[in-house]
C-alpha cells in the first residue's frame, strides 16, 4: 500500500475575518474528499480581527473569506462577549466543551441568553441579531457557507475600528 504524504495547508483568512490553519490531509485530496479530522491534529491560530481580542480558530476545512462550506473550531475565553451582530449567511453552532451563551436581539441582555451545554447545537439564520458570552472556557464549532462575514448592530462595537 503506497504510504500517504501529509502536509500541512495555511490559511490566513482576508480583510480582518477569520484567522487559522486548515488541519493535515492527504496530498491529493480534493474538495469533495472525506475529511476525517481528530483534536489533536487541528492547529490553533489567534482569532480574528473581527471578533472582540481573545479566542483561539483552527480552521476543519474549507475557506471562510471564500464561497463554500467551511467549518472553524473556535475556542473561547472564560466571560468571553460577542457584542450583537448578525452574518450574511446563516451560521451553525455546536458546542463542543464548555457552554456558549447565544440571545437573539440589537440589545446585549445577558438575562436574555440561553445557556448552551455540551452537545447542544443553534442556527442563528442569515442577518438575525444575536449576541453571545461565555462564563467559563468554553469551544465551539462553527459551519456554514462562505463567505463568512459578522456585521455589528452597533458599529463603535466593532473590533476592526477600535
Amino acid at each position: 500500500m503506497r504510504a500517504h504524504v501529509i502536509h500541512l495547508v495555511s490559511v490566513v483568512f482576508a480583510a480582518g475575518m477569520v484567522a487559522g490553519t486548515s488541519v493535515r490531509a492527504d496530498e491529493e485530496a480534493h474538495a469533495s474528499a472525506h475529511v476525517m479530522v481528530t483534536p489533536a491534529a487541528l492547529s490553533w491560530a489567534d482569532g480574528p480581527a473581527s471578533l472582540p481580542p481573545g479566542p483561539k480558530v483552527a480552521v476543519i476545512e474549507g475557506d471562510p473569506t471564500q464561497a463554500g462550506p467551511f467549518t472553524l473550531r473556535i475556542k473561547l475565553p472564560a466571560n468571553y462577549r460577542i457584542p450583537p451582530h448578525w452574518h450574511p449567511a446563516d451560521e451553525h453552532v455546536t458546542v463542543i466543551a464548555g457552554a456558549f451563551h447565544m440571545g437573539l436581539g440589537e440589545s446585549y441582555d445577558v438575562s436574555k441568553g440561553k445557556r448552551l451545554p455540551v452537545g447542544s447545537f443553534a442556527l442563528m439564520p442569515a442577518k438575525a441579531a444575536h449576541f453571545a458570552f461565555t462564563k467559563g472556557p468554553t469551544v465551539i464549532q462553527l459551519h456554514g457557507i462562505g463567505p463568512w462575514g459578522i456585521n455589528y448592530v452597533n458599529p463603535s462595537d466593532d473590533p476592526r475600528k477600535k
